[in-house]
């Protein structure tokens, strides 16, 4: 028995998508490297010092009066830590402030100036381990890297990278956080001038050519995809008592 086909319409943005910069496994491996030796201070600080919660409500005042006792033994937090964001919701949050300071930076010259005056620390290079994890995501962050990158266009453009290998145990353990799966560097890290240095030279900057293409201000028209595919036969209940 034949199958029917039937014609299924699909509407795409009429710009090209932004696509993640390409970067080799050993250069992957190298940088990683380098990222948990440079995180590593931070994870050993926390797993000596800071006693993770257990939910125990009736420990919660003995917890309290055990820290206030050993609170001047307990020596102070690295510096790097001021220069680093964890998480996908941290670093999104940063990038779309970045993003908005770049349209104001955009639309005129006293704009730009006063915000370089009251700018915040911006990031130099942006960790996402990309293995195991949706499309949906992650997928905004090549478009957020590459927008939030015009916020300081005296600098060098933020760099993306995505660890395509499985590494969020190794940056969980560097951490000693449970779960790692975003890590934005700022700009004047502590010790982190050869990985900046690296991933500057190793991975190329995010392009984002529908934004040149938006600011012509020309129509495009809306890219309609044409598939065609079967009609899958109805299952039939052997089960079912025909009609009197």
């Amino acid at each position: 028995m034949d199958k029917k086909k039937k014609v299924v319409y699909q509407l795409d943005t009429p710009y090209s998508a932004v696509s993640w910069p390409s970067i080799t496994l050993e250069d992957q491996e190298t940088i990683l490297e380098i990222l948990c030796t440079l995180l590593g201070p931070l994870g050993q600080h926390r797993a000596r010092y800071v006693q993770p919660s257990r939910g125990q409500r009736d420990k919660k005042r003995k917890r309290k009066a055990s820290k206030k006792d050993s609170k001047e033994l307990v020596p102070p937090t690295p510096e790097l830590r001021l220069y680093v964001d964890v998480g996908l919701t941290t670093v999104t949050r940063h990038l779309q402030e970045m993003a908005s300071k770049a349209h104001s930076v955009n639309s005129s010259l006293e704009d730009k100036l006063a915000s370089q005056e009251v700018s915040r620390p911006f990031y130099s290079v942006v960790f996402v381990a990309r293995s195991g994890q949706q499309n949906i995501l992650n997928g905004h962050f090549p478009q957020m890297v590459a927008v939030a990158s015009k916020s300081h266009p005296d600098q060098a453009p933020i760099r993306l990278v995505g660890l395509s290998k499985p590494c969020e145990d190794r940056l969980s353990e560097s951490l000693c956080i449970p779960r790692v799966s975003c890590i934005g560097l700022y700009e004047g890290a502590p010790n982190s001038k050869a990985l900046v240095e690296l991933a500057r030279q190793r991975v190329p900057p995010v392009e984002l050519q529908w934004l040149q293409e938006a600011r012509q201000a020309e129509y495009q028209r809306t890219n309609i995809n044409t598939i065609e595919t079967f009609i899958g036969s109805k299952k039939q209940n052997n089960n079912k008592q025909p009609k009197p």
